[in-house]
């Protein structure tokens, strides 16, 4: 006589062939402690991502104290190269997580961070050339595709009503590594006698060691997140992939790209306040807190209403940035950036809260116009996500990219100003407020093209 069990079925490996999330019953009694507590260990390898990840920014700004001396340009370089190398890792990092699985696959990915470590730990020992500081802050990406790989994977563990808080909670769990990074990191350096870069490296190794250690043995990999063949296709070929891409360009893009520059910026435009900088990491740290915030928002209000009216917010702040700079007034200035990482933090939560709803309201308009099995088109909406999940991780990482090549080029340019940088930024995010109204706001293209989205709350 076979015995009824809602406990999660685990072959060897830790795969749970049987995932329920959406049936009160199997949450309640033993999905919900599961999913947190691959949550909660999820964060502890993310957040290490970006300690790594966002090491390079704070390592530059003290490279002249320590005997280095690298122009604007190779600086820039430096600060561009990992977020590069982290944008395009985000990709394969998201196919990942569907191949080897999560737990294994966070265990790994967590492992590598060890390298860019020992790079670092090289590179202010030996007095290494230019070049093999490039190589290391190439090497400092892996922790940025790290993101990817682990969203997609908590993407699976949680119920539709409740992801929004989830993703938000492991994505700012992750974004607080740049600002405690960018808090500790000048801490560390600074004990003892002058600087001392290797403390930035050996401080991560034996945190990185416990992680994987942590992965391997507490967390699990669901059978659910393995792709049938055609559902990360669809993704692929979705207009919505590429839309939200583009939004999250505008939010993750400003927040990881002004992150890595925002110490610098400090120190070139505003010399007499050089000593600010070791207060960088509060842009950071607000950033990552209201990242949560967004997400819950949108739960409530809805992910594109939340995101055209905090892409406004950063024009506004953007045009402070601008006055700021203009007037030389340091406080406008600083003050204005921490409203834009309070807004990019927000705007990461609600436009990741949006990805979910958008292919699952798909799933049930097209079940309801063809009469197709609703489970199963759940089921694709589910693995379309969270590659899209993915996908707009990597392309919203690019934006970081050029966030920082417009500073460099305009840093470097006739009027050695931010000026035209903040132009720039400020043209894209109404190019962005436009966009969100255009496709998820005007409710005769809702109703017409994407039925369900009317009444999603998207």
């Amino acid at each position: 006589m076979s015995v009824i069990t809602d406990e999660p079925a685990v072959r060897k490996g830790r795969w749970i062939e049987k995932w329920e999330p959406e049936d009160p019953g199997f949450w309640a009694r033993t999905g919900k402690r599961t999913a947190w507590r691959n949550l909660g260990f999820s964060i502890l390898a993310e957040h290490l991502g970006f300690n790594v990840w966002i090491l390079m920014s704070i390592v530059v700004v003290s490279l002249g104290d320590a005997g280095f001396a690298f122009s604007v340009g190779q600086t820039f370089w430096l600060l561009i190269l990992p977020n590069l190398i982290g944008a395009a890792l985000r990709v394969p990092y998201t196919f990942a997580v569907p191949k080897f699985g999560g737990r294994a696959w966070t265990t790994i990915s967590a492992g590598l961070l060890t390298i860019p470590c020992t790079m670092l730990l090289i590179a202010v020992t030996t007095e290494a050339p230019y070049w093999f500081f490039l190589l290391t802050a190439g090497a400092m990406g892996f922790g940025g595709g790290n993101f990817s790989s682990s969203m997609a994977n908590i993407s699976f563990f949680f119920p539709e009503g409740k992801k929004g808080l989830a993703l938000g909670l492991n994505a700012a769990g992750g974004n607080l590594g740049v600002a405690v990074t960018q808090l500790f990191v000048p801490i560390v350096i600074s004990l003892g006698t002058g600087i001392q870069l290797a403390y930035a490296a050996l401080m991560w190794m034996p945190v990185i060691l416990i992680a994987a250690l942590c992965s391997w043995f507490f967390m699990d990999s669901l059978t659910q997140a393995r792709p049938d063949g055609t559902s990360y296709k669809l993704a692929m070929y979705s207009k919505h992939t590429w839309i939200m891409s583009l939004l999250y360009i505008g939010t993750f893009g400003s927040f990881i790209g002004f992150s890595f520059a925002f110490p610098s910026l400090i120190k070139i435009s505003f010399v007499e306040f050089e000593n600010f900088v070791a207060l960088a990491f509060l842009g950071a740290l607000i950033g990552s807190i209201t990242r949560p915030f967004g997400g819950w928002l949108a739960d409530r209000i809805g992910g594109a209403r939340i995101t055209l009216l905090n892409f406004v917010g950063m024009a506004i702040g953007t045009v402070g940035v601008l006055v700021g700079v203009a007037q030389q007034s340091f406080a406008l200035f600083f003050g204005s950036f921490i409203l834009l990482f309070v807004l990019t933090g927000i705007g990461n939560g609600s436009t990741y809260r949006m990805i979910p709803m958008i292919f699952s309201a798909n799933a049930r308009s097209r079940a309801s116009e063809t009469g197709e099995d609703l489970g199963e088109l759940m089921t694709s909406a589910k693995r379309q996500a969270a590659a899209v999940v993915g996908v707009a991780g990597a392309i919203g990482a690019f934006g970081g990219v050029l966030v920082n090549l417009v500073f460099k080029f305009s840093l470097e340019g006739e009027s050695k100003s931010l000026t035209s940088a903040l132009n720039a930024f400020l043209a894209f995010y109404g190019v962005c407020v436009a966009t969100t109204w255009w496709f998820y706001l005007r409710r005769s293209f809702a109703i017409a093209r994407v039925p369900s989205l009317a009444y999603a709350g998207v």
